[in-house]
């Protein structure tokens, strides 16, 4: 019997025990490079409000196409706005470039009309629209608050109207062009430094070729109606602005279309269409005129004319200025401070226009020229100023007022009316109407008297026996000239007397 040999090895073996640890490890750092190679990019976006977003429900898409989730929401500290935290997906990340914006789309309502409706059963979701800018590596943005009017990208032309009002023009308007729709108001912000507002509008190629420098934009929303010393002035716009309202735009009438404009250009928004025509100037002389009637129906921008012709606007009445002169003197007169633009006169828009319109009104105020008060329209009280020359009115020069020039006025209209009036009754009221009275009465009685003596009642007698002559008178004189018609030579030739008939023989 052999004893079994033990056979001793001097290598080391690997413990299989340690294989299961390796292996996880590998697999940990495949899947972290592949996290990292596949991930896409999370972005973080800043809404005024949360409504309708949940973690881990509301989804990213791109038309429609998901492309992220949302993963966390969160209140900043300001807490006027929440953060959202969405991851994307790796495909997504060329889509965040320069001008990339993003919203989110719930059911609404408003000017442009009803919107979002498909989210009622889905659940809202945030809407990613890439900008055309290069790509960027930023990945925080600001949401909108309201969906965007025109797509990014679109081509066309965007422009921003700056007015003092807002009026009735909101998001979402149409801006028209002789009543055909040809873009649409995207947005509007109202600037605190210069206390106006600004609208931001998108005009569709190839619309924007009509857009130039010459180019008037005025409010189109429903119907306007003004009162002016022409009377009620009433304009309708489109259907689509009656309903919804909206911005049109054109060149005057009388006007040539300027050079085209670039993208950004800002243009004036008019009330009204009347007031877009009106030809706008820089210089303008200012003066004061004061009226000693009631100025009941001039309201500030009431035309001032010359015989029919507009030649400035009033600017203002100095209140101011009337109640420190009622406390000193009674029946002060109104001022009232008027512009007038030497371009109208055809002078020119310049300062160098303005001295020499102050020049020319100078002199023709020494020769008569007044102002005075004109109704122009009896249905709407409305009253304009009026110049023109008036050769009888005395001597005047141009004064100062509050720092203003003044020129005189003249009674005119109804005042002028009143006053001629007055004087009449005045002078009625000089006669002497007692002692005329008292000299009728006197005849009268006189005449009574005759009428009862004998000499009164024989007058038809008498009466009738002149008139009894004067007929045979008339008709001699008839007999005289119907003898001269037929012989004229008988005035100077007498008529041939006739001889003494002789007696006949057989008597």
């Amino acid at each position: 019997m052999s004893e079994a040999e033990a056979t001793v090895s001097s290598g080391r073996r690997f413990p299989m025990i340690w294989l299961v640890p390796i292996v996880a490890l590998v697999l940990g750092i495949w899947v972290v490079v592949y996290t990292i190679m596949t991930e896409g990019p999370e972005v973080t976006i800043t809404f005024s409000t949360a409504t309708g977003i949940e973690e881990g429900k509301t989804k990213v898409r791109v038309r429609n196409v998901v492309v992220g989730m949302v993963e966390d929401v969160v209140l900043n500290e300001d807490l006027e706005s929440v953060s959202v935290v969405a991851k994307l997906e790796r495909d997504a990340t060329p889509l965040l470039r320069d001008g990339t914006r993003f919203w989110v789309v719930r059911p609404r309502i408003g000017a442009g009309g009803i919107s979002g409706l498909g989210t009622v059963m889905s659940g809202a979701y945030i809407e990613l629209e890439p900008g055309t800018g290069p790509k960027s590596p930023r990945r925080d943005f600001v949401g909108l608050e309201d969906l965007p009017v025109t797509p990014v990208g679109t081509p066309g032309l965007k422009i921003v109207l700056i007015s003092t009002r807002p009026g009735s023009v909101s998001v979402g308007d149409p801006v028209l062009f002789r009543g055909f729709s040809v873009g649409t108001v995207e947005s509007m912000e109202f600037d605190l430094e210069q206390k106006h507002v600004r609208y931001h509008l998108f005009i569709e190629l190839p619309f924007d070729a009509l857009v130039n420098k010459a180019t008037r934009f005025w409010n189109a929303s429903g119907i306007t109606m003004q009162a002016s010393a022409e009377g009620m002035q009433l304009h309708v716009g489109s259907l689509q602005s009656l309903l919804m309202g909206g911005v049109a735009f054109d060149v005057p009438e009388g006007k040539k279309p300027l050079e085209p404009v670039a993208s950004g250009a800002d243009f004036a928004l008019y009330d009204s269409y009347e007031s877009a025509r009106e030809e706008t100037y820089k210089h303008a002389a200012e003066f004061v005129v004061a009226f000693t009637q009631s100025v009941r129906g001039l309201a500030p921008g009431a035309t001032v004319e010359y015989r029919g012709i507009s030649i400035g606007t009033v600017q203002r009445i100095l209140l101011g200025e009337v109640a420190k002169r009622i406390k000193r003197t009674s029946g002060a007169p109104i001022p009232v401070l008027i512009r007038l633009e030497p371009g109208r006169f055809g002078l020119g828009d310049s300062p160098e226009a303005v001295a020499l319109l102050k020049g020319e009104i100078a002199d023709d105020v020494g020769r008569g020229l007044r102002a005075g008060l004109q109704s122009g329209s009896l249905l709407t009280g409305r009253l304009f100023i009026a110049f023109d020359f008036y050769p009888d009115a005395g001597p005047a020069e141009i004064g100062s007022y509050a720092g203003y020039p003044t020129l005189p006025t003249q009674a005119s209209g109804l005042q002028l009316i009143e006053r001629q009036i007055s004087k009449v009754l005045a002078n009625i009221g000089e006669l002497p109407l007692d002692a005329t009275v008292r000299e009728l009465n006197g005849t009268l009685a006189e005449l009574r008297t005759m009428a009862g003596s004998d000499a009164f009642r024989e007058l038809p007698t008498t009466l009738n026996d002149s008139l009894t002559r004067l007929e045979r008178t008339l008709q001699s004189f008839e007999d005289l000239a119907r003898t001269v018609e037929e012989q004229p030579n008988s005035l100077v030739f007498p008529k041939p007397s006739q001889p003494d008939p002789e007696p006949r023989g057989d008597q």
